[in-house]
């Protein structure tokens, strides 16, 4: 069964930059897209960006576009969110989650905590 698993969290200064990574067990990441979701405390789950394990194309919420960017590697079967000017609004437990081309996101992974400080 396939599990997905977040690494790399942590505590940043505002302005700086983090990277955290989603590794897939038992399985590969091959015909599924990759998304990245986060929340804050109190606050309801957010969409924060997404690949297209196939194709490559990437999206983004417009809060990290710019900011924000996901790359695979593929003999790895990792997939990252580079993270960068980060902000303190950006305070979340991040999660990776996967989904079929057409289908909704079921598979999630634990979450990882990034803490920006002012």
């Amino acid at each position: 069964q396939v599990q997905l698993a977040e690494s790399g969290g942590g505590l940043v200064q505002a302005g700086g930059s983090l990277s955290v990574s989603c590794a897939a067990s038992g399985g590969t990441f091959s015909g599924y897209v990759v998304g990245w979701f986060r929340q804050a405390p109190g606050k309801e789950r957010e969409f924060v960006g997404s690949l297209n394990w196939s194709g490559g194309d990437t999206h983004y919420s417009d809060s990290v576009k710019g900011r924000f960017t996901i790359v695979r590697d593929n003999a790895e079967n990792m997939v990252y969110l580079q993270m960068n000017s980060l902000k303190p609004e950006d305070t979340a437990v991040y999660y990776c989650a996967s989904r079929p081309t057409y289908g909704t996101y079921w598979r999630w992974g634990q979450g990882t905590q990034v803490t920006v400080s002012s």
